[in-house]
């Protein structure tokens, strides 16, 4: 029974990472462990959970939202821009801005 419970509550944990995917116009994935559930860049409101960040669509370029990201949170795995993840090139001049 224990087992069962255990199963269902990783299921369900499991099954909300795409739908949070899903909600934000940016996804920042980052190759450090999360510690935070909230973030903000400038104006923009950033919410994290299962690994993942997302937030609406902001004034700032992409790429200026990326390097914003990546001050907060350290280096990216990856950047998603309404479904369209940044290419390698793109990552690394965006990961250069880590901390």
């Amino acid at each position: 029974m224990k087992l069962l419970a255990g199963l269902a509550a990783i299921l369900a944990i499991a099954g909300t990472a795409p739908a949070i995917a899903q909600t934000g116009y940016y996804t920042a994935t980052p190759k450090a462990e999360l510690t935070k559930t909230n973030l903000i860049t400038r104006s923009t409101m950033w919410k994290c959970a299962a690994g993942t960040c997302t937030a609406p669509r902001a004034g700032e370029r992409d790429a200026v939202l990326c390097e914003l990201v990546v001050q907060r949170v350290g280096a990216l795995s990856s950047f998603t821009v309404a479904g369209t993840a940044f290419g390698d090139e793109a990552l690394a001049k965006c990961n250069a801005r880590a901390k």
